[in-house]
């Protein structure tokens, strides 16, 4: 098997748990419903995960690698949160519900230490990467502690907004998030422009 093919059958494993978590609950949702659901064996499923709370993993991924995506693409003139608000977006193969999933999860997390777990560790992963992109942007090592703090202050501004949105659920526009989450950046970066780290 291919790794695109791979990730794609890992992300459709993860909606899946999705809408079983939204419907029934964590507790009651086993492994092998979540396999049944996407016609893999359940042996299959826990060659890809290691718990079923873990399944949600490519959702949250996808958001947090689309925050990296959008750094990326941050031109050196612009201050960082004018650029999030215009160019911050979900990957081209996600699905139109993956948004609201992730939310979904997201809120969960706050009754759900297994799913709580998992979101953590997906912003621990998230932090090296970005601690990359910003060094590579200022000329700077990722192993720079100013570079490490300034990443360290972008993943908590990600991970608070993203939780803030979950909470506040369908009252909240894209609108209001993106502006949510360019007052944290700001807050975490003082400013910072695209060509300099501080």
């Amino acid at each position: 098997m291919t790794e695109r093919r791979r990730s794609r059958q890992r992300l459709e494993i993860s909606r899946e748990a999705t809408r079983l978590f939204r419907e029934r609950g964590v507790a009651a949702t086993s492994g092998e419903q979540i396999a049944e659901g996407v016609g893999l064996s359940a042996r299959t499923l826990w060659r890809y995960f290691r718990s079923k709370e873990s399944c949600v993993e490519p959702l949250l991924a996808q958001s947090v690698d689309a925050f990296v995506a959008t750094l990326r693409r941050w031109p050196a003139e612009r201050l960082l949160e004018e650029h999030l608000a215009e160019d911050y977006r979900l990957p081209a193969d996600a699905a139109p519900d993956d948004a609201a999933a992730v939310l979904d999860i997201v809120r969960m997390t706050r009754e759900e230490p297994g799913l709580r777990a998992v979101w953590l560790v997906i912003n621990e992963r998230a932090e090296p990467v970005l601690a990359d992109v910003l060094a590579g942007r200022g000329g700077q090592s990722a192993d720079e502690l100013a570079v490490r703090v300034q990443a360290a202050a972008l993943n908590a501004a990600l991970r608070i907004t993203t939780e803030e949105a979950a909470v506040a659920g369908e009252s909240d526009t894209v609108e209001d998030q993106l502006a949510r989450l360019s007052e944290a950046v700001r807050a975490a970066t003082h400013g910072l422009v695209g060509n300099a780290v501080a």
